[in-house]
C-alpha cells in the first residue's frame, strides 16, 4: 500500500433532475445544507476532501471549501458520475486510496467511514460497507486502481471497476449508506 493519505472524494457535481432544484443546498431539519452534512462526516474519517462540483456552481464550491473541503471544479460533470469521479481521483493522484462520496447521502455516519479507511489500510482493493445484506456507500478504493478509475467515463459510477475487482463487504448497523436523495420527499 502507498503510504500517503487516503482522499475522501465528495460528489458534488450532479444536475438534482428529479428533485427539481439545487438539492444540495437544502437545508436538513437540523438546518445543515445537504452537501455539508455529507461533507462533515467525511472530513472527520480523512485526511483531506477534494469535492468534485460543476463548474458553474460558485455558492456550493464555496460553501464546501468554507467548510474544508479542496475545490476541483470538472469541466465535463454534465457528461455523468463517471467522469466527475475519474476527475476527483485525478485530482490526487499520490494518495493511498480514495474513498467516494455522495453529496446527497448525509445520513452516513463518521465511524463508518473510518471503517472503509481502515479496511483500505489494511490492503482492500476496493472496500464497501454493507447494511441488511445491501452494498451502500461510501466506496473505497486503493491506490492500485488509479489507472482504472481515472479511465471511467459514462454514468454508471464505478460499477466497471467493482465488476472486475468485487469490493470487500464491511457489515454496518449505519442505515444511512443507503439512504440518498433524488426528490423533496426523500427529504422526510
Amino acid at each position: 500500500m502507498r503510504s500517503g493519505p487516503i482522499v475522501g472524494v465528495l460528489l458534488a457535481a450532479g444536475s438534482a433532475t428529479r428533485f427539481g432544484a439545487d438539492k444540495l443546498a437544502v437545508a436538513l431539519p437540523d438546518g445543515r445544507p445537504l452537501a455539508i452534512a455529507a461533507l462533515e462526516p467525511l472530513l472527520a474519517a480523512v485526511q483531506e476532501v477534494v469535492a468534485v462540483v460543476r463548474a458553474e456552481d460558485h455558492s456550493l464550491a464555496s460553501a464546501l471549501h468554507t467548510h474544508g473541503a479542496r475545490i476541483s471544479a470538472c469541466p465535463d460533470a454534465a457528461e455523468g458520475m463517471s467522469l466527475s469521479l475519474a476527475w476527483g481521483v485525478r485530482a490526487a493522484p499520490l494518495a493511498a486510496g480514495w474513498v467516494i462520496a455522495l453529496a446527497d447521502m448525509p445520513w452516513i455516519r463518521s465511524e463508518t467511514i473510518g471503517a472503509v479507511v481502515s479496511a483500505l489500510r489494511s490492503g482492500a482493493n476496493a472496500v464497501a460497507p454493507e447494511y441488511l445484506a445491501k452494498r451502500g456507500h461510501p466506496v473505497g478504493f486503493a491506490a492500485k486502481l488509479y489507472g482504472e478509475l481515472i479511465a471511467l467515463r459514462g454514468d454508471e459510477g464505478a460499477r466497471s471497476v467493482l465488476a472486475r475487482h468485487p469490493a470487500s463487504l464491511i457489515a454496518t448497523q449505519d442505515a444511512g449508506i443507503l439512504r440518498d436523495v433524488d426528490t423533496p420527499a426523500d427529504l422526510s
